[in-house]
């Protein structure tokens, strides 16, 4: 986008019809976003359970990401695949379903996060691993500056 776009975009301000429009464009991910704001607040200020658990349940969804990657990650491309081939009526209900669980078990959406945080972690380091194996070396290319032997 340019910058000039930009700042007279942000100088105008965003009409309600086009909150909506991204809104229905992404349904699951606005819900989920509402859902996080909301489990931090009640995890936050101890409504249900304290913000002990939803640390915990991070903790251990993103320690069980890192060492169990492939299981983990075919399990959550089952759930949102499962969500974003729904209706969007039953996206907005499986939506409120998760605002629920972030008011009255904030720790749940907290350990899905661990969980994502975990297959991205091991997704990252190996791929900078593949990168800095396949990067070219700098060393001698011998005594007669062939590049092969």
């Amino acid at each position: 986008m340019d910058k000039n776009k930009f700042t007279d975009k942000l100088k105008e301000g965003v009409s309600v019809h086009e909150i909506e429009s991204f809104a229905r464009k992404h349904t699951s991910e606005v819900f989920t976003v509402l859902a996080i704001v909301i489990g931090s607040i009640s995890s936050m200020f101890d409504f249900f359970t304290g913000a002990g658990f939803s640390i915990f349940f991070v903790a251990v969804g993103t320690i069980l990401g890192i060492f169990f990657p492939a299981p983990v990650e075919r399990g959550l491309k089952q759930l949102y695949g499962f969500t974003h081939k729904q209706e969007k009526t039953t996206q907005m209900i499986l939506g409120a379903v998760k605002i629920v669980i972030a008011i009255f078990i904030p720790f749940v959406i907290f350990g899905v996060l661990g969980l994502l945080a975990g297959t991205s972690y091991h997704y990252y380091t190996r791929h900078a691993q593949i990168m800095n194996e396949n990067r070219p070396s700098r060393g001698s290319h011998g005594a007669s500056g062939d590049e092969h032997d």
